[in-house]
């Protein structure tokens, strides 16, 4: 099925979006793997094993382990939601070669 020729200017948004998405996808995958690292175990488990006994002794308060909670529930929502506009932009806008 041959799809009918876009605008170039069309073409050229959808190529710097696509750009755009990935970018964001990359960044928020690096940053919740650090939240997630820094995030405080909830005792036993894998965040032992990682250092998750060495957090108690830093003493962090109540409200910081909450906005780590919170960033990190942000960035995964982010994350989720471009690697879903990517998949649909791929789908329907698929690379011309």
């Amino acid at each position: 099925m041959t799809r009918p020729s876009q605008n170039p200017e069309v073409r050229l948004f959808v190529e710097i979006l696509q750009i755009a998405l990935q970018v964001v996808i990359v960044l928020t995958s690096i940053l919740c793997i650090m939240f997630v690292l820094l995030n405080k175990g909830k005792g036993g488990g894998l965040s032992d094993m990682f250092g998750g006994g060495m957090t108690q002794s830093l003493n962090t308060s109540g409200a910081a382990q909450k906005n780590v909670v919170r960033i990190t529930t942000v960035l995964a929502i982010v994350w989720a939601l471009s690697i879903l506009c990517y998949g649909l932009m791929m789908r329907f806008n698929p690379p011309v070669a």
